[in-house]
């Protein structure tokens, strides 16, 4: 059997697993191999729908989206939090110095990702609407200079963008996002593979472990591979690698009342279409191979 795996280039587990082997090695010994798919983070779900890819990872957003608009996905495993992952800045000079300052203002951030959660409840805790009270644009390859340049209010910047910004020194930060969202990496697959093949969850989770704990201890090699396919210096890319956690978890109740209130401020502002169970999309049998796989991988380092 040849298994399909989407990678979206801004999960840095599933990114470097892609990379390393790990993977095919594991499946080899079942007689299996795996194709890669490279996939945006938003045609995730639609891939694994569809059924060109049958495991992917993004965000916290997409599987939200997903599950409103009919996929039935489940999750299978989710990254610690990650508290320096991100954050929405404001020009150093700028007029604007708390959250309600931005209303009637322009955004930039990755619409449909985390960074859509994380505005969003941004905005609600100030009793202001995503979906009302700012204007919101897909980030470019050009946000960070139009937010210098004054052609728009905020940024949402993360990872090596974000390294970069912050050692220039022209930006302030108006909200950190590990200060209201726990901003973890999700990993989901279709609810029909985690029934017929719960060990394969298993597998490919043990071995985004694994890939974790390789890039935690190599942060100067990762950076260098990722600078080198992405863009930007190796030293911003360190910088970004060095705050993620590179440790997965089950599925957790509490990340499922996480998830919940996510999709609960996202349907309130209109940006999911209808509101949501998230529990619905919850797997108790992944929860126990999540387990059990993440504890062969921590055995299996010692």
């Amino acid at each position: 059997m040849t298994v399909n795996i989407g990678v979206h280039q801004a999960n840095p587990s599933l990114y470097h697993l892609s990379r390393l082997g790990i993977l095919e090695e594991l499946l080899s010994a079942q007689g299996e191999t795996v194709v890669w798919h490279r996939i945006g983070g938003l045609d995730t779900a639609a891939a694994l729908a569809d059924g060109t890819i049958d495991f992917g990872g993004t965000g916290s957003t997409p599987p939200l989206s997903a599950q409103a608009a009919g996929h039935d996905l489940v999750y299978a495993a989710v990254s610690a939090p990650r508290p320096g992952h991100g954050a929405l800045l404001v020009r150093a000079d700028s007029d604007i110095t708390a959250v309600t300052d931005l209303k009637g203002g322009t955004v930039h951030l990755a619409i449909g990702s985390w960074q859509t959660h994380f505005v969003a409840k941004a905005l609600a805790l100030q009793g202001l609407s995503y979906g009302a009270d700012i204007t919101p644009e897909r980030s470019a390859a050009g946000s960070y200079q139009a937010l210098l340049d004054g052609r728009i209010d905020a940024w949402v910047g993360q990872g090596a963008e974000l390294a970069a910004a912050r050692r220039e020194g022209r930006v302030r930060t108006l909200a950190e996002a590990g200060d209201l969202i726990a901003d973890r990496s999700v990993f989901f697959t279709r609810r029909d593979i985690a029934d017929s093949r719960p060990e394969l969850v298993g597998l490919i989770t043990r071995a985004l472990q694994a890939a974790d704990t390789w890039a935690a201890g190599h942060l100067d090699q990762a950076a260098e591979i990722t600078a080198a396919d992405q863009g930007g210096s190796a030293a911003d890319w360190r910088e970004a690698l060095a705050a993620l956690p590179w440790r997965l978890e089950p599925a957790s109740d509490a990340f499922v009342a996480e998830q919940q209130e996510a999709a609960d401020i996202l349907a309130a502002a209109g940006f999911l279409p209808r509101p949501i169970t998230v529990a619905n999309a919850r797997h108790p049998g992944l929860d126990t191979v999540a387990a059990q796989a993440l504890a062969a991988a921590e055995s299996q380092e010692k």
